[in-house]
């Protein structure tokens, strides 16, 4: 098992200093999902929901987030991302969205939590657009589907879809 990198030698949280790093490019994807009545997803699908495009607006907070994310996560450094996508499906067999984020840069640090915080927040809005009719509605898995680029290699769960 690897060290953790955002610990020093007393054991205290710290940034880690990337300054010597080659940059490479570097992109990760992430996934989450928001599970939900039938009823709740039809109205997103048909535009029948009384606050507008739930899709469109989740999408646009994904994105913010991920240009955001070193405001949010303490240690994350600020990243100038290159490309950043969030995309929405409705799985109306399983009665859900799935969300899937896509962030790349040419860096010297990687951009996993970017994706991650971009799927999250974009699961957040859904539901933040969407209490008023179901307030039970469940956000996760969310998770990192793979990475790619610098000094760890390359990442990729067993299987996705």
């Amino acid at each position: 098992m690897s060290k953790l990198t955002h610990i020093n030698a007393a054991g205290e949280a710290h940034m880690v200093d990337v300054s010597a790093k080659a940059e490479t490019v570097r992109e990760a994807r992430a996934e989450a999902f928001v599970t939900m009545n039938s009823q709740t997803l039809e109205m997103i699908v048909t535009g029948q929901h009384h606050k507008g495009d739930v899709f469109a607006t989740a999408r646009i907070a994904g994105i913010q987030a991920a240009k955001r994310t070193w405001e949010l996560i303490p240690l994350c450094h600020p990243l100038l991302l290159s490309h950043l996508e969030v995309k929405l499906e409705a799985q109306t067999a399983q009665s859900r969205v799935r969300i899937e984020s896509v962030c790349r840069l040419s860096g010297k640090t990687g951009v996993e939590m970017e994706a991650l915080t971009a799927a999250s927040v974009a699961a957040l809005t859904i539901y933040d657009m969407c209490k008023a009719v179901q307030k039970d509605m469940v956000i996760g898995p969310l998770r990192l589907l793979e990475k790619s680029g610098g000094k760890s290699g390359d990442f990729k769960v067993a299987s996705y879809d």
